[in-house]
């Protein structure tokens, strides 16, 4: 990190333009904007309320991040990652209750899910993986009513201060990178 006693005199300082001048440098991430405008949430709990997930495997893969298709389920990015190759497994069906899965969408979901992590394995070489699912919004659901499971690798030391103080996540590649390397990685068959 530079300080402002480092620069040359005639060198604008960090952070002219943003307040008053500290000597702190900034990580800028316009797209956690939309996130925290609420963009792209749905509206009610509706498929028709503008669900995301519903949306997703209705226009292309690369349009809709979608990583993987099957029957009943897909494998899509996170648009707003917790770490680089967070994916979702998501039934196609609107449905919000685990209970109310049929056994076909039940197995789908679980062989996603495996393949996500072999695929993550390969692409990615994560250390571990969280695998799980929020259901209801108190239990920390950002979209209740569509479920969702996540599949997050991990690193040691992905917890830093970035994410743990600062509500940032450092992620090394854009989300369409990602969608094409676990594309590629995909088990087949």
């Amino acid at each position: 990190m530079r300080g402002a006693d480092d620069e040359p005199d005639n060198a604008t300082p960090p952070g002219v333009g943003t307040g008053v001048p500290d000597g702190r440098e900034r990580l800028w991430t316009p797209h956690r904007m939309a996130y925290i405008k609420g963009e792209g949430k749905p509206t009610g709990p509706r498929a028709e309320d503008g669900c995301p997930f519903c949306r997703a495997p209705e226009v292309s893969d690369e349009e809709g991040l979608v990583v993987a298709r099957g029957k009943t389920a897909y494998a899509v990015l996170n648009i707003y990652p917790y770490t680089s190759g967070h994916l979702l497994v998501c039934p196609y069906r609107h449905v919000s209750d685990y209970t109310a899965l049929d056994e076909t969408e039940t197995a789908e979901i679980a062989a996603l899910t495996q393949a996500g992590i072999r695929a993550l394995t390969d692409s990615h070489r994560p250390q571990g993986f969280n695998v799980g699912l929020n259901l209801g919004t108190v239990a920390g659901a950002g979209i209740a009513a569509h479920l969702h499971q996540h599949i997050v690798p991990r690193w040691g030391g992905d917890t830093n201060f970035m994410s743990v103080i600062g509500d940032t996540g450092i992620l090394p590649e854009m989300l369409e990178q990602t969608r094409a390397r676990l594309s590629e990685h995909w088990p087949q068959g």
